[in-house]
């Protein structure tokens, strides 16, 4: 009696309000555990964090390492090789980035020093005939703020000096990270996968190794993209004299890693200096330039290079950055677009009928053939 009335009453209810409460406390499990995920991630960010820049770093290194390993190279070798010239060849733009930005900002100081003479002699002689009294009460009134908003500063600093501390240990982990990844990132992945039921784990590896091989195209692309970028606004910035171009064409090839808005927005610094060391014509010449390579990235190369690494939608893109510098900054809008195109080509696999066909569809699209498995003879010697 209880099931028979049980049954009538839910057959009383509409079968569209049934289908929607079904539904509905299906998608609310789900955002809970997403929401629990995030709290997690949140919480061991400084293991997080490393964890998924050395996997980005290793997606970059893995075929310069794979090269040497099909050469006959030693694996640890090859790991060693091109870990120190890695950091050779950081180390060496580094240096030259900083030596430029010390030598050039003497000069940009003294341009802005006639800039901001100019301009008051403009705002005095000018149309608006402003007197010198309330161009220098101006200037005071900024120097008080500054020194109203001193002890916060301060603090900020300290802030700072903490945060220091927190980023050499990230680093340390990273380094250490990325070392193994090299190394046998493919067996730590077969081993992960251990805890998957037997019948479905070959379907995740292989969704692995797909999602591994859209991480490598994506990088590689990304990594071509911001060199054209910043040579771009260097040679702009070089051309018009402006100081501090090759620090500021830094900035952008840094930027440009945050896909479609990264080199925009460390771009408008440049224009910012071209407008304080130069005037305001440099300024929107450098502004066009910013433009002209932007239009360039956006119709040729992120079409040529990024589409065929990474098939995503421009929106998913937006949509990605979006929430990630929402959840996490600067680090979640430069780890959205990787993690999205990652999970893209793994679910593809994951979820089709056929998975060998999806994976050979994933290795047209991108470089997913790069994480196959070892061959046995690679795994016997090193064993």
């Amino acid at each position: 009696m209880p099931d028979k009335a049980a049954n009538d009453s839910a057959e009383s209810v509409e079968p569209i309000v049934r289908k929607a409460a079904a539904w509905s406390w299906r998608l609310l499990v789900i955002l809970a555990a997403l929401v629990a995920l995030l709290w997690v991630i949140a919480k061991l960010e400084i293991i997080v964090v490393p964890l998924l820049l050395a996997l980005m770093v290793s997606a970059l290194l893995v075929p310069v390492v794979d090269w040497l390993d099909r050469r006959g190279a030693p694996r640890g070798g090859g790991v060693a090789l091109v870990i120190l010239g890695g950091f050779a060849i950081l180390g060496g733009i580094l240096t030259f980035v900083i030596s430029q930005f010390v030598i050039g900002v003497p000069d940009l100081v003294n341009q802005v020093t006639r800039s901001i003479d100019t301009t008051k002699k403009w705002l005095i002689d000018g149309p608006l005939h402003l007197s010198r009294q309330q161009i220098d009460h101006a200037g005071n009134a900024a120097v008080q703020a500054l020194q109203n908003n001193q002890e916060k500063l301060t603090s900020g600093a300290l802030a700072t000096a903490t945060t220091i501390t927190e980023i050499i240990t990230a680093a340390l982990l990273m380094f250490f990270t990325l070392i193994f990844f090299l190394y046998g990132g493919r067996n730590i992945w077969e081993y992960v996968t251990k805890i998957v039921p037997a019948d479905a784990r070959e379907r995740v590896r292989a969704a692995g190794r797909a999602g591994y091989g859209s991480l490598i195209g994506y990088v590689r692309a990304t990594f071509l993209v911001a060199l054209v970028d910043a040579a771009g606004v260097g040679t702009g910035l070089a051309i018009m004299a402006v100081p501090l171009a090759l620090p500021l064409a830094s900035l952008v090839f840094l930027g440009a890693f945050i896909p479609l808005v990264g080199a925009v927005i460390s771009g408008f610094l440049a224009v910012i200096v071209a407008l304080l060391a130069k005037g305001f014509v440099y300024a929107l010449i450098t502004l066009g330039v910013l433009i002209g390579v932007n239009q360039l990235e956006a119709h040729i190369l992120q079409p040529l290079v990024m589409g065929r690494a990474v098939s995503i939608h421009p929106l998913a893109i937006v949509v990605a950055i979006s929430t990630g510098s929402v959840l996490a900054g600067i680090v979640g809008a430069l780890l959205s677009v990787p993690t999205v195109a990652f999970f893209n080509n793994a679910f593809k696999v994951l979820l089709a009928k056929d998975p060998e066909a999806a994976v050979e569809e994933t290795e047209e699209d991108g470089d997913a053939s790069i994480m196959q498995v070892e061959p046995d003879e690679l795994k016997a010697a090193r064993s």
